[in-house]
């Protein structure tokens, strides 16, 4: 786990707190009862409900390790406070892509408010971080998984 400070808008670090929560809470008193009854079923080393429910167990203890993590990193961006001509944290951004001859809109966001089919990335993301910093008419190359692809910034609309 990393130090880096994460950016959360104050939705997204109560949605992130409320999973928590959840998983904390109801989610693990789920899997130790499943845990449980699967024990007292008898033999453990053959016993294929109670390593299915300790693998589950695990994992969300694991999802519970990520989310404290995240919370203890994360601090709260006012959108307000951010300058309104450069892609930061909340911007909203319309950019064309330069190989595909189409515009595309990006709204830059922290954990728990992503949502890619609404164009909601996050700042850490490739993209993200190919564009954080840039000005209406600027270039962006960014290096993605399948190549580079190219952005000219057509529009930046401030955080809300």
């Amino acid at each position: 786990m990393t130090t880096d400070r994460i950016p959360m808008t104050r939705e997204g670090f109560d949605k992130k707190k409320a999973d928590l929560e959840r998983m904390k809470g109801f989610e693990m008193v789920e899997v130790t009862k499943r845990v449980a009854t699967a024990r007292d079923m008898g033999d453990l080393s053959e016993n294929a409900e109670y390593h299915a429910a300790r693998e589950d167990q695990g994992m969300l203890q694991a999802r519970i390790r990520l989310v404290e993590d995240e919370l203890a990193r994360a601090y709260i961006v006012d959108p307000a406070s951010l300058p309104k001509d450069t892609v930061v944290f909340g911007s909203r951004v319309t950019v064309h892509d330069l190989d595909m001859d189409e515009d595309e809109v990006f709204e830059f966001v922290g954990p728990g408010s992503e949502n890619a089919d609404k164009g909601r990335i996050l700042t850490t993301s490739p993209i993200g971080q190919g564009l954080l910093g840039k000005k209406k008419g600027e270039i962006a190359e960014i290096q993605v998984p399948r190549g580079v692809i190219r952005f000219k910034v057509v529009e930046i609309a401030p955080p809300q």
